[in-house]
């Protein structure tokens, strides 16, 4: 189900975040008036945009002007790989500011403003870049400069991504704002998965989300390297692997090499995954021999069935032999072997596996698949590796030194964590499911009963003829009990994965961001840091940041809307301003419906397009009584309304076409917007037609177990995510 997914849409910005900062109302008066304000840990600040919120931060009146650029002053030699941090933060600090110009070495002289120093103080760290890494930090910035402590250079890093926050801008120019932060993560694991197998993802794109972690202190990259599309590695040892399973498409071990130095000099580990004994079907093409079924299907209907044979010896050979050579190349201690979704007629509709089954006492596949998790663990401890699996490998008894990664259900965070498994949460974060930010930031990683599906949700399913182990594995119900303090330690923290059957390497940057970053200040931030309003606020700033310093989401997604629409790339994002793809994976059937086409509008719009966002939270603050809000709230329904007739000229290409029934839907929606807010609520039978009908597909797309009830699909697939703000102004 999860791992299924077949999402290919892009995020496109729309709107600033000074606008958006508009909606959740003005700065705090404490730094208007220019006094100091305290934040304790969990209360969010006004302005900079922190993300992820510090652990302790004051902000005193008062900042260092940024004209005259930093300067770098190191309390001892820095090592090679705080050099280049502190050359790519001075970069990132010249790009914020608009300091496109070479240094002047002689700016004080000529009566221009002097650099900022930066003095920084670093303690030896024996476990950096390890999940022991000492990552806290203290920060102040005054009127003397900057000092930045660190107990080790992760915790260098982290400091500095904070520093870089605080650049902001007024009427005199750039600044760095005066702060005191003293800060520390509330988890050691916080990272995303890539998955490079069903897309393949070039080098400079995987650099570009390094990048883009480093500054929202994410720590682990889960490179997803084989699965049923393709095996991505160029192998030595078995470059058979290569030759019939990469389609051309892999990276050379020295690429692979490269990038794990990349990620290392931003404190960030790369852990690869490359999935046993579900998932197999790249592996099977160059090694048939140890399929569960034969003949070898090279083009199944779905390409995530095939399994390696676990009864065979030489299938154990033949994974210490791959993990031997993949594990050298990357030379962290984790090595995720996947263990997912092994389809269990793979096994039990072939003889010889069923009569060794019950030679052996095996009652069940999940028996035999926990015999062979632990041979792969065995194999995985004499490499030096610590084996990570998905939560599938804990259904049965398997050693405790595996690291259980939760994905299907929040219950298995409780389960694991009580068979003293250590655990990555990563149910609730799966970034393919085209879930809001707000979604994905309210679970907590200690919470089990965050995430899964309800009873009704399941018998829907069942009733549809799902399979009841896979229906049950999702089932949330009933909620386990809370985590005890010994269970919580034994969550390591999360990762937010992103499947990839239809995003590109030209998607990639809008899917993961600017969502993932709310994402890493859940993994990072004290649990009661739950304010979604502000973190919206914040949010929208750090993704204008991101794009600034070097992330392609923005760009690439407005090319993408210049090919539906040349020279008019207007119309389609104003539609998709106030529109979102179908969710929790209601899109994907969509897309397979209208024959896995690509280039749609479906595919630019965000799951959290700002404009909607700030309008959502205008209605809310006009709806409680704040009447300043109604014209910034007329002039977007306005935008909305008059967007129909430009949207038709445009719309003469597949891709846009499908999408004229939505686009005169919201203009009828903003029309009766603009005339409630004009004292004339009465809605005609039409209208009220039409706002149901939205109503409808959102809850209905809301359903976590994707089983979507409707006979036809939307219009391209797009919900009107303005609908419940705009219905609360006609008073529905």
């Amino acid at each position: 189900m999860a791992k299924q997914s077949f999402s290919k849409f892009r995020r496109v910005l729309l709107g600033s975040a000074a606008v958006l900062a508009v909606a959740v109302g003005p700065v705090s008066a404490a730094v208007q008036s220019g006094s100091p304000v305290a934040v304790p840990a969990g209360v969010s600040t006004s302005t900079p945009a922190l993300m992820p919120l510090p652990a302790s931060v004051s902000l005193p009146a008062g900042a260092l002007p940024l004209a005259g650029g930093i300067t770098i002053q190191w309390d001892q030699k820095p090592s090679a790989m705080l050099t280049r941090a502190a050359d790519r933060f001075t970069q990132r600090i010249d790009v914020l500011a608009g300091r496109i110009l070479p240094e002047q070495p002689d700016a004080a002289e000529a009566g221009q403003v002097a650099s900022v120093p930066v003095h920084i103080h670093v303690g030896e760290d024996p476990g950096a870049l390890t999940v022991h890494a000492k990552e806290n930090y203290s920060l102040q910035v005054n009127a003397a400069g900057v000092t930045l402590t660190a107990d080790g250079p992760d915790g260098v890093v982290h400091g500095l991504a904070t520093l870089a926050q605080l650049v902001t801008r007024d009427e005199s120019g750039p600044k760095l704002a005066f702060a005191e932060i003293t800060d520390s993560p509330r988890f050691p694991w916080r990272g995303i998965m890539i998955d490079t197998s069903r897309h393949f993802m070039a080098v400079a794109t995987l650099q570009r989300q390094l990048d883009a972690m480093e500054m929202l202190k994410m720590n682990v990259l889960h490179l997803h390297l084989s699965d049923g599309t393709g095996f991505r590695v160029d192998s030595k040892r078995l470059p058979e692997l290569t030759e019939k399973s990469s389609h051309g498409q892999y990276y050379t071990q020295r690429e692979l090499r490269d990038l794990v130095s990349y990620a290392a000099d931003r404190g960030i580990r790369i852990v690869p995954e490359f999935d046993v004994p579900g998932h197999a079907l790249a592996l099977l093409l160059a090694h048939p021999e140890l399929a569960a079924q034969s003949p070898v299907d090279p083009e199944p209907k779905n390409k995530n069935n095939a399994a390696l044979d676990p009864t065979l010896p030489d299938t154990l050979h033949f994974v210490r032999k791959l993990f031997a050579e993949m594990g050298k190349l990357f030379p962290d201690a984790y090595f995720h072997s996947g263990g997912d979704e092994v389809e269990p007629k793979e096994w039990l509709q072939n003889p010889k596996i069923v009569a060794y089954m019950k030679k052996n006492g095996f009652a069940t596949p999940q028996a035999l698949q926990a015999t062979f998790t632990a041979e792969v663990q065995k194999i995985l401890a004499d490499q030096g590796k610590i084996m990570v699996g998905w939560d599938e490998v804990s259904e049965a008894p398997i050693p405790k030194d595996v690291v259980v990664d939760v994905w299907r259900s929040s219950k298995f965070l409780a389960s694991a964590s009580a068979d003293h498994h250590p655990v990555i949460v990563s149910a609730g974060y799966y970034l393919d499911l085209l879930q809001p930010a707000s979604q994905h930031y309210l679970v907590d990683p200690y919470d089990p009963a965050a995430n899964g599906i309800t009873r009704a949700q399941a018998d829907a399913l069942l009733a549809k003829g799902g399979r009841p182990d896979l229906v049950n594995a999702f089932l949330k119900e009933p909620a386990p009990p809370a985590l005890t303090d010994e269970q919580k330690q034994y969550v390591l923290g999360g990762e937010a994965p992103l499947w990839s059957e239809l995003v590109t390497d030209e998607m990639l940057d809008a899917r993961y961001w600017p969502r993932a970053a709310a994402i890493a200040e859940r993994f990072w931030s004290a649990a009661s840091v739950r304010d979604v309003n502000d973190m919206y606020r914040r949010l929208a700033v750090v993704n204008s940041e991101l794009q600034i310093t070097g992330l392609q989401a923005q760009a690439n997604t407005h090319k993408m809307v210049l090919r539906l629409s040349p020279g008019n790339a207007e119309p389609v994002e104003r539609l998709a301003s106030a529109t979102v793809p179908l969710r929790n994976y209601v899109m994907n059937r969509y897309v397979g419906h209208h024959g896995n086409a690509l280039d749609e509008i479906g595919e630019v719009t965000s799951p959290d397009p700002f404009p909607a966002v700030r309008f959502n939270m205008l209605v809310d603050r006009y709806v409680a009584g704040d009447h300043s809000v109604v014209a910034e709230l007329k002039s977007q329904m306005q935008v909305w309304r008059d967007n129909d007739a430009a949207f038709r000229q445009v719309a003469t290409v597949r891709g846009l076409s499908e999408a004229v029934p939505t686009s005169h839907n919201l203009a009828v929606m903003a029309g009766a917007g603009l005339n409630a807010l004009n004292g004339h609520k009465k809605l005609s039978s039409e209208e009220k037609k039409i706002f149901d009908q939205e109503e409808t597909l959102i809850n209905g797309s809301a359903d976590v177990s994707g089983s979507f009830s409707g006979t036809t699909f939307p219009a391209a697939g797009l919900m009107i995510i303005a609908e419940p703000a705009i219905r609360k102004l006609v008073g529905l």
